[in-house]
C-alpha cells in the first residue's frame, strides 16, 4: 500500500491525501461504509458504486468467521469474489465485537475464549488466528487483534488492557510478516493505539505502536461513551506522536461533526454504522442538520429531502413519501434512508477534501460543524 499526502492545510492538521491498493485507489480524507457481514445493510453493491460514491467498505472478522464462515469464504476466493465488489475493503479484527461480549468471553495471554452469539458454540481468538482469518478474508487491509476497553474504566485496567495490546499486536506481526497472502495481491496489517481516555496511556501506546513502523495506523477505544471532548484531546495526543507520512483511522466514528473534527485533528480514514442504523430508524442527515422524518411536520412537505440542492441519490422522492416509506416500515424506505445518508456522508469527506485543497478548509468546517447539529 502507497499513501501520498498532496496538500496540507495551513490552519488545521487537515490534509487531503490518495492510499493506493492493488484494488484501487481512495481519495483521503475518506469515509468508509460498513459492511460487517459482506454487505451494507439494505445497499446493494451497484448502489454503493453509482450512488453513495464509496471508494473503500469495511469487513468484520468476527462476524464472517462465524457466519459464512472462513471454508465458504476461501473455496469463493476471498470476500472481494464472495460479495461481488472490486474495490478496496478493510477488515476490522473483530476485538471490539468480542470484547462486547462481556458475559460469553475470558480474556487470557493466549488469546480471547468466547462463546458465539449466534448458537453458544465455543472458539477462541488469538493474534495469529485472525491474522490468518482475515488472509483468507483477503481484505486489502487488515487490523491488529486489540482489547476495546469500555468506558468508563479504572486506570489500572486501561494500562493492563494496553498492555495485553501490545504484546498481541507483537505476536499478530510476527505471524503477519511470516506468512503469505492467498489470491495474489498484497496486504496492509494497521496496528491500533489504545489507552482510554488517559494522556500518558495514549502516548505510551502511540509510540509503542509507532515503533513497528507500519504502513498505516489505527485509533481505537473511542466514541465508546467518553464525552466528546476527551475524544478530540486523546486524537490530538496520539497524532503528535504517530508518523506525519502515514494514514490514520479513527475506528468507529462517528457523526457528520466528529468526522469534520477528526478531519481537522489529521484523521484521513473514518468508519460507523450511524448512517445506515440512523437510517433505517428515519434520522436523515443534510446539509442544513438532521431530519426525524418521522416527525408529523414532514407528513405533507412534499420538497425533496436535500432543500439545498439535488437530492445525494437518484429519485424524486419527497419528505412526506419517504415518511411515509418509513413509518409503515416498508422496505424501500429503509433503503432510500441508509442510501441518502451514506451518500451525505461521502459527500461531506469530499467536500473536506475539496476545502483542503483550496484552502478553505477551516472556515467551511466551523460554519458546518454547526449547522449539522441541527435538529430540522
Amino acid at each position: 500500500m502507497k499513501f501520498d499526502i498532496f496538500v496540507k492545510d495551513t490552519k488545521t492538521k487537515a490534509r487531503a491525501g490518495e492510499l493506493t491498493t492493488e484494488h484501487g485507489k481512495i481519495q483521503t480524507p475518506i469515509f468508509m461504509p460498513v459492511g460487517t457481514v459482506g454487505t451494507v445493510k439494505g445497499v446493494n453493491q451497484k448502489d454503493l458504486i453509482e450512488d453513495v460514491k464509496a471508494q473503500i467498505i469495511l469487513g468484520n472478522t468476527y462476524h464472517l468467521y462465524l457466519r459464512p464462515g472462513v471454508d465458504t469464504i476461501k473455496m469463493a476466493g476471498g470476500l472481494h469474489k464472495f460479495m461481488s465488489w472490486d474495490k478496496p475493503i478493510l477488515t476490522d479484527s473483530g476485538g471490539y465485537q468480542v470484547f462486547s461480549l462481556t458475559e460469553n468471553r475470558k480474556l487470557k495471554e493466549d488469546g480471547a475464549h468466547f462463546s458465539s452469539h449466534i448458537d453458544g458454540s465455543k472458539h477462541i481468538f488469538t493474534p495469529e488466528s485472525i491474522v490468518d482469518i482475515q488472509r483468507i478474508i483477503g481484505a486489502d487491509i487488515i487490523m491488529a487483534f486489540d482489547e476495546c476497553t469500555p468506558y468508563p474504566c479504572e486506570y489500572d485496567y486501561a494500562k493492563k488492557s494496553m498492555e495485553l495490546t501490545h504484546r498481541w499486536l507483537a505476536r499478530g506481526l510476527k505471524h503477519f510478516d511470516n506468512s503469505e497472502p492467498l489470491y495474489g495481491y498484497n496486504q496492509t496489517f494497521f496496528p491500533i493505539v489504545q489507552g482510554s481516555v488517559f494522556n500518558d496511556l495514549r502516548q505510551l501506546s502511540a509510540k509503542k505502536i509507532a515503533s513497528f513502523e507500519r504502513e498505516g495506523y489505527a485509533i481505537g477505544g473511542l466514541s465508546v461513551g467518553e464525552p466528546v471532548e476527551q475524544m478530540y484531546e486523546m486524537i490530538d495526543v496520539v497524532n503528535e506522536i504517530l508518523p506525519q507520512d502515514k494514514p490514520r483511522y479513527l475506528m468507529g466514528v462517528g457523526t457528520p461533526a466528529n468526522i469534520l473534527e477528526g478531519i481537522s485533528r489529521g484523521i484521513d480514514m473514518f468508519d460507523c454504522v450511524m448512517p445506515t442504523r440512523n437510517g433505517r430508524n428515519g434520522m436523515l442527515f443534510t446539509r442544513d442538520g438532521v431530519i426525524n422524518i418521522k416527525n408529523v411536520k414532514w407528513k405533507n412537505d412534499f420538497s425533496p429531502i436535500e432543500e439545498n440542492g439535488a437530492s445525494f441519490v437518484d429519485t424524486k422522492f419527497s419528505k412526506a413519501y419517504l415518511r411515509h416509506l418509513i413509518v409503515s416500515k416498508e422496505i424501500l424506505g429503509a433503503q432510500v434512508a441508509s442510501l441518502h445518508n451514506l451518500a451525505f456522508y461521502l459527500w461531506l469527506v469530499t467536500e473536506a477534501r475539496e476545502k483542503i485543497i483550496d484552502g478553505s478548509f477551516s472556515g467551511w468546517k466551523n460554519k458546518m460543524v454547526d449547522k449539522l447539529s441541527e435538529r430540522l
